[in-house]
């Protein structure tokens, strides 16, 4: 926005100099960048709504002798994805897992978060085991940029990336560069010769939803050296559908979603605080601090527990978790 009002006021300055009967100032060519840019905005904002989910993961390639790839996996499901925040340069979106048993119990979890920010001064980047830190972002690699950052079940980080959107050859999709993340449940509880992804993510808008996309290297240390164990491509594909109990999803938000933004707000100080955060990481919950946030929540949606008291509550769990003060 600071270039379209730069842009308007050099036109004006130029009409006001303009001696009498001198040739009209070109116009100032103000409308690609601001259509680029929401042109971005809508389509991170297609990602929202009702979906049957399919994850699909295949290790490809190894790249030390001593190690097969394992088997293929697929799972699925169905998520209702809803934006909790567009404040035009940044929007959030959270997942929400809707878990129709056979027994006819239907479960809700809360899943994963991305925020997506325009032209981030930093990104918060996983920087090995249980550590995540601010990484500023050079201005001429932020400019038309957007980052994205995921968070775990329980709000705490992930990874973040950097990247732009394009849509020359009829598909519109955003492509990050080279980031850590950590391991995924489904590897980490295996014990596995790696401990981190060195991956690239990519989101790409279909007529039946959208995909995200993943090129993971697995690595792990061989003689002190981190090493490529194996390589792992993912899709994730999510096709609009909204035959599942949505409504369910939705009611679990609407009872603990003033519960998660106070959580979403002692980690963002914590991460203030300490210019990112430490939290120790556990194979089957990804943070130690997902058991017990996660089962905060649940009490608040039964009714079991008031917000007040399941923030305050959060705010000691991610303090002590942390270090952090979170006064």
């Amino acid at each position: 926005m600071k270039t379209l009002f730069a842009a308007l006021a050099m036109a004006l300055a130029l009409s006001a100099c303009a001696t009498q009967g001198a040739p009209p100032a070109a116009a100032p060519q103000i409308a690609v960048p601001e259509a680029d840019f929401q042109r971005d905005r809508q389509s991170i904002l297609a990602m929202a709504g009702d979906h049957r989910v399919t994850f699909d993961f295949k290790e490809t390639a190894a790249f030390v002798a001593d190690y097969e790839p394992i088997k293929p996996k697929e799972s699925g499901g169905y998520e209702i994805v809803r934006v909790i925040e567009d404040t035009n340069t940044k929007i959030s979106l959270q997942h929400i897992l809707v878990m129709e048993m056979d027994n006819g119990q239907t479960f809700i979890i809360k899943h994963w978060r991305q925020d997506w920010l325009y032209e981030p001064a930093s990104v918060l980047a996983y920087a090995g085991k249980g550590r995540w830190t601010l990484e500023a972002v050079p201005a001429a690699e932020a400019k038309g940029a957007w980052s994205q950052t995921v968070w775990q079940t329980d709000d705490s980080p992930r990874y973040g990336g950097v990247g732009r959107w394009r849509y020359d050859g009829g598909d519109a999709r955003w492509t990050s560069g080279e980031t850590w993340r950590p391991l995924a449940r489904r590897d980490a509880v295996r014990n596995p010769p790696y401990d981190r992804y060195r991956a690239i993510n990519r989101h790409a808008l279909t007529p039946k939803g959208w995909v995200h996309e993943q090129d993971n290297a697995k690595m792990g240390l061989r003689g002190g050296v981190p090493t490529t164990i194996v390589h792992e491509f993912v899709i994730n594909t999510y096709r609009r559908d909204g035959d599942f109990p949505v409504a369910k999803g939705d009611a679990y938000w609407t009872k603990t979603r003033d519960y998660w933004a106070a959580v979403r707000g002692f980690w963002d100080a914590a991460i203030a605080e300490g210019n990112g955060v430490t939290v120790a990481e556990e194979a089957e919950n990804g943070s130690v601090t997902g058991p017990d946030l996660m089962g905060l929540a649940d009490a608040v949606a039964a009714g079991a527990k008031t917000t007040e008291a399941a923030i305050a509550e959060a705010r000691a769990v991610i303090a002590a978790a942390t270090g952090a003060k979170l006064n």
